[in-house]
């Protein structure tokens, strides 16, 4: 199994698995830099020290939603559409494995008690940015 998974849909980009295993040293972003959410791993040694800093006001102007999510415990089949609605793939999510959504549509079937931890670009705006088929 592929640490890092791609789920594209012709030049679409979907969605990125990281499963659990992923390791690699140093700093690697594992989305694109214009996404709108930005994901990284970062693996360093003892004592490496990052400078104290602070993030200067930036604007940002987004249109839609994407989502990190971290499987805490447990299993879940993601299904991904693309975003004409059409499915392209299906994947199992287990334990400590990530998930980037980042277009498309997805739906989720709980395949074994499941905790997640769901990050997103904010404010919230309740169901007024999906659509449900």
């Amino acid at each position: 199994m592929m640490q890092i998974e791609k789920i594209q849909s012709d030049q679409e980009e979907l969605a990125i698995i990281v499963r659990s295993q992923f390791h690699q040293e140093g700093i690697e972003f594992i989305t694109p830099d214009d996404s709108i959410i930005q994901m990284g791993y970062m693996s360093y040694e003892k004592g490496k020290e990052i400078q104290a800093h602070i993030h200067k006001p930036f604007r940002r102007e987004t249109y839609g939603t994407q989502e990190v999510l971290f499987v805490k415990k447990g299993k879940v089949q993601v299904d991904f559409f693309n975003t004409e609605k059409e499915h392209v793939s299906s994947k199992i999510l287990e334990t400590n494995d990530w998930l980037v959504l980042l277009s498309g549509g997805h739906s989720f079937k709980v395949l074994e008690d499941v905790q997640m931890i769901e990050v997103k670009n904010g404010p919230y705006a309740g169901d007024q940015d999906k659509t449900r088929f």
